[in-house]
């Protein structure tokens, strides 16, 4: 059997690789190396520029000025005892008053008549107690005669300490009875002069509620609303420069009598009362006055409000190490803020530089550019 050499040859052909494929794989795999070989260096970042100044601790002395009013030492809510109608008002605000005098009257139909029936218990009272000893006497007598029993005389007696208990009793009802019409007039307590009132002719008035405010005369205070922060440090003295604000010719001295345990939740102030020492005329009730005190300088770095960070244990300042212009992030304390400043008292050191612009683009270790005008 014969075999075409044209049909033997045709698988050898089938077999053989394709060359040009095998051209494109190289070429592949060489770009795929080239690839991997050391990346390019990336152009060089701009240094950040920032603003500083050296860090110099200097005394700086604290004044503070506050407002207040000129206050009575003593202030008297007066009210009524009983609850009633007010039948009339005999003062207004800013009446001077004397201990005893009237101020106000309240309707009285019930205390009178509570008095009117309290008279006419002990009127018969009394009657009952006239006839209980004219009992007990004749009693008395005939025991004397052998002419009544033991017994007799034992219940005149008993109804006479009876009619005597009775009496009492009645008296008593007409002393609180008379008390109560009494308590319908409502007095002055003392020598002052009316700031407040709170109750009207023809209004109803419950007992104890408050119809008048009586600022007694005597010692005067000034009272101010202090910020507790201002009483973390003690001043140097207790005494207080007090000026008139309408005219601050006008001066007195103060000196802290009582500073208040609590604050006021709604405003965080402490409310101070100092008495007023030897006060002038012009310094009158419910006056606004001027206190200024002084405390002693305190050395401290003052820096702009824009060198402030936030650190992770509060205030922090960027610190700059001057043989490497690299930045570490200092936490500080402040000791108190101004208008465009703070107070730094600790955290620092003479001559370390601050930036003071610029710090909120900045990193730990970065490394940074000084210059003397604004930052880009």
């Amino acid at each position: 059997m014969r075999v075409g050499l044209s049909s033997i040859a045709e698988p050898t052909r089938r077999r053989r690789p394709n060359r040009a494929g095998a051209l494109v794989i190289g070429l592949l795999a060489l770009a795929t190396l080239a690839g991997c070989g050391p990346e390019q260096e990336a152009a060089p970042r701009a240094l950040e520029k920032v603003k500083a100044q050296p860090a110099a601790f200097q005394p700086v002395a604290r004044t503070v000025s506050l407002s207040g009013t000129v206050a009575a030492r003593v202030e008297s809510k007066l009210s009524f005892r009983v609850a009633g109608r007010i039948a009339e008002r005999k003062v207004d605000v800013g009446d001077h008053v004397k201990a005893g005098d009237v101020l106000a009257t309240i309707e009285t139909p019930e205390q009178v008549a509570d008095v009117q029936a309290a008279k006419a218990t002990l009127q018969s009272a009394e009657a009952t107690l006239a006839q209980a000893q004219s009992s007990f006497k004749r009693q008395q007598q005939l025991i004397a005669s052998g002419f009544t029993t033991r017994s007799s005389y034992d219940a005149a007696e008993e109804q006479l300490r009876r009619a005597e208990s009775s009496v009492e009793s009645a008296r008593a009802d007409v002393g609180t009875a008379e008390e109560q019409l009494a308590l319908t007039v409502l007095k002055a307590d003392a020598d002052g002069v009316i700031t407040a009132r709170d109750a009207e002719t023809g209004q109803v008035v419950s007992a104890a509620q408050t119809v008048f405010t009586l600022a007694q005369d005597g010692a005067r205070d000034v009272v101010f609303d202090v910020y507790e922060a201002l009483l973390a440090d003690a001043p140097p003295s207790d005494r207080v420069e007090i000026r008139l604000l309408s005219d601050r010719s006008v001066v007195a001295t103060a000196v802290v009598r009582e500073i208040a345990p609590t604050f006021d939740t709604a405003t965080g102030t402490v409310r101070v009362k100092m008495s007023l020492i030897d006060p002038p005329a012009a310094m009158g009730l419910g006056a606004a006055v001027l206190g200024s005190g002084s405390w002693a300088g305190k050395d401290v770095v003052v820096l702009p409000w824009t060198s402030l960070a936030a650190g992770e244990a509060g205030p922090a300042v960027w610190v700059i190490d001057p043989q490497t212009n690299a930045v570490t992030q200092r936490a500080i304390t402040v000791e108190r803020y101004k208008t465009g400043e703070i107070l730094v008292s600790a955290g620092l050191k003479e001559g370390e530089l601050v930036v003071t612009h610029g710090g909120q683009f900045l990193r730990a270790g970065q490394i940074v550019s000084i210059t003397s005008g604004e930052p880009s």
